[in-house]
């Protein structure tokens, strides 16, 4: 399988919604200054930044070093590092842990809950808000049929997207007790007429493994969704979300 490779600038300039849908996250994480936030999967640093200028000692991790180099360029000062979130090295150092459009990348979902437990104080907080069962069901299942069309073999599938019960059985088998979890439709709008071909170049590099023309491809899936998720001028994902708050 391609491994995932991020292009953080692209990410910024192209994929700027992921970020700004995490604002809702920050309300209900709710930091006070003086707090240390942990935020699993920072990205370019935009999260961080935010809590930081809030007052609050906000560190920002994430499995990408292509993310933490834009987030350190772009946030000198802040506190950002590699860390793969299976293998958290913190032992009760924070009072919260904020966790926006990662989780689902890491199917050992057991042992991240594991890991984000142990990082947090007695007490601490998880907020975090994911990809849930039935996200991007609509593009996935189009691009699985073009790829069995063209002759190609079944793609892995890099994603992990659980049902509200499910996560929560993760969270409650880690120690958590879970304050609320709930699976809902989120819409998304991606930016421009392109929007569809650069979602999937940026987030399902696996669906196009093995592909010999990928921009044909990518035109061919185009004419298949666009009756579905075209509308008012723009493509939107089918994004479902799984939102949790979870306290050690």
């Amino acid at each position: 399988m391609t491994p995932q490779i991020w292009d953080a600038e692209l990410y910024d300039t192209r994929h700027a919604f992921v970020a700004a849908h995490g604002a809702a996250l920050l309300d209900l994480l709710d930091a006070a200054p003086g707090e240390r936030v942990l935020d699993a999967g920072c990205g370019t640093g935009e999260h961080v930044a935010r809590l930081a200028g809030a007052g609050v000692d906000a560190v920002g991790v994430d499995a990408s070093p292509e993310m933490v180099r834009r987030a350190a360029a772009r946030f000198p000062g802040l506190r950002f590092s590699v860390a793969d979130l299976r293998d958290l090295p913190f032992r009760e150092e924070f009072d919260a842990v904020l966790s926006n459009a990662t989780l689902h990348w890491v199917p050992e979902a057991d042992r991240v809950a594991a890991r984000l437990h142990t990082a947090l104080r007695p007490g601490g907080r998880l907020v975090a808000e994911f990809g849930g069962a039935g996200n991007i069901s609509a593009i996935d299942t189009a691009a699985r049929a073009l790829r069995a069309d063209h002759g190609l073999p079944e793609a892995a599938s890099p994603w992990y997207f659980p049902t509200s019960a499910e996560y929560a059985r993760v969270l409650r088998g880690a120690g958590f007790e879970v304050r609320a979890i709930r699976l809902f439709d989120r819409p998304t709008r991606l930016t421009g007429e392109d929007g569809l071909a650069h979602w999937v170049r940026m987030f399902a590099a696996h669906l196009l493994e093995h592909v010999a023309d990928p921009d044909a491809f990518l035109a061919e899936l185009d004419e298949r969704l666009r009756p579905a998720l075209y509308r008012d001028g723009s493509w939107w994902a089918d994004y479902r979300r799984l939102r949790v708050v979870a306290v050690r």
